[in-house]
């Protein structure tokens, strides 16, 4: 096997060139110019990609773009990603590392076990990622070469040597250049996680965008909603999401998101509770802590 170092991925695919893997694309022009870009997607997404100067080419055959490509970047919907795998592995090259950056990581890597070797010298390798960094907003107009910035970088670790390919390594370097934060999970511990720090917020906001609308007669010119401030539109910003986006998370971590938002309802009757006890104090100086230890 070749060496390597971050410049030896010199062909590198992204599958699916919206908002994720345009910023990955756009990531790597700065961070790895040498290297050669080819995007799949929808032909109509792949003009923009190119427009942008996203990707150096582009192919909406599969086999095309994954073909002698060092690293495949899949930045697909879960369940196109699913779906794909196999193909995926059919054409990766033998020294390739192909990773995701989809947001549940239980069902990719199920998936990934099933077409890919553990053993780093029998063919192409999987690694799961998912980047914690995003937008409101889908696509290529979206995408920031600057997204990974200071942004965690979950990486899957269910088997004990995936550190040790060189590969990997080579990966870990290529993120750690774009100045991401590279964390070691295994999947179960990810999708747990996630469901509370990012797929529960996201609930959270439609649950009460959901309760302002009902409150309104679903009449944004009326009141309660004509009288927001500031403060609703900051709570509201995950709103703005399209069901799109998490139709598949919401499907494939159920189990975690279900108990995420037990834990949150608990929470909101203790507060229904204390509304007239001094104990409401002590729950504002526990999110004002938890607030406060929180990096931007």
């Amino acid at each position: 096997m070749a060496d390597n170092s971050v410049g030896a991925f010199h062909r590198i695919a992204i599958l699916g060139t919206g908002l994720i893997g345009g910023s990955f694309a756009l990531a790597l022009r700065k961070h790895l110019p040498e290297a050669r870009i080819v995007g799949f997607d929808r032909e109509h997404i792949l003009q923009q990609a190119r427009a942008r100067n996203a990707i150096h080419e582009s192919s909406s055959d599969l086999a095309k773009a994954v073909h002698g490509a060092d690293l495949v970047y899949i930045a697909l919907p879960i369940s196109t990603t699913i779906e794909l795998i196999p193909e995926i592995a059919k054409h990766a090259a033998p020294n390739a590392l192909v990773t995701d950056a989809c947001s549940t990581k239980r069902a990719i890597c199920r998936a990934a076990a099933q077409h890919f070797h553990s053993d780093s010298q029998s063919g192409a390798a999987f690694l799961g990622g998912h980047p914690m960094a995003g937008k409101e907003t889908e696509g290529i107009a979206g995408a920031d070469e600057k997204l990974f910035q200071n942004a965690k970088y979950a990486l899957i670790e269910d088997r004990g040597e995936v550190k040790n390919d060189p590969r990997v390594r080579a990966f870990t370097s290529l993120l750690e250049k774009m100045d991401a934060q590279p964390m070691w999970l295994d999947a179960d511990t990810h999708d747990w996680a996630v469901a509370i720090v990012s797929h529960l917020p996201q609930m959270a906001a439609v649950a009460l965008a959901e309760v302002i609308s009902v409150e309104s007669d679903g009449e944004e010119t009326g009141l309660p909603t004509s009288l927001a401030g500031p403060g609703v539109r900051d709570s509201l910003r995950l709103a703005a999401s399209p069901y799109s986006m998490w139709r598949d998370i919401a499907f494939t971590n159920s189990d975690n998101l279900a108990r995420a938002l037990d834990r949150l309802a608990q929470a909101i009757e203790q507060l229904r509770t204390h509304l007239t006890s001094r104990d409401l104090e002590t729950s504002f100086a526990e999110a004002n802590r938890l607030h406060k230890s929180l990096k931007p």
